[in-house]
């Protein structure tokens, strides 16, 4: 990691927070104002492609929103976006590669000694 751990947990915690506000807000503008909430979330998914699929109803995914379930999601991949960046004299990021095998492992693994 290329991160102290004391910088690494106070980034972590700062992220959790920032991840907490965000979804409780949603969860409170939705409760508030569905309707504008599901279009800003539409507008979102016209971006992505995601509501070109037919067989995404927005009834099925919008009410996941800032559900705990989208809560713990966000918060994982942004503390693995932590421990990805590499800091100038610090530690390379511990990514994941796949050998030509088709074996999954990670770069520190091929450190000798």
């Amino acid at each position: 990691m290329g991160l102290p751990q004391l910088g690494l947990r106070l980034k972590r915690l700062w992220v959790f927070l920032q991840v907490a506000v965000e979804v409780a807000m949603g969860k409170v503008l939705m409760m508030l104002f569905p309707e504008r909430a599901k279009q800003n979330i539409l507008a979102m998914g016209q971006k992505t492609g995601m509501t070109r699929n037919p067989c995404f109803s927005p009834e099925n995914w919008i009410p996941t929103f800032f559900s705990t379930q989208y809560f713990w999601f966000v918060l994982k991949v942004r503390w693995q976006r932590l421990e990805d960046k590499a800091e100038h004299g610090g530690l390379a990021p511990n990514c994941s590669v796949v050998h030509l095998s088709g074996q999954k492992c990670s770069i520190w693994d091929f450190m000798q000694g």
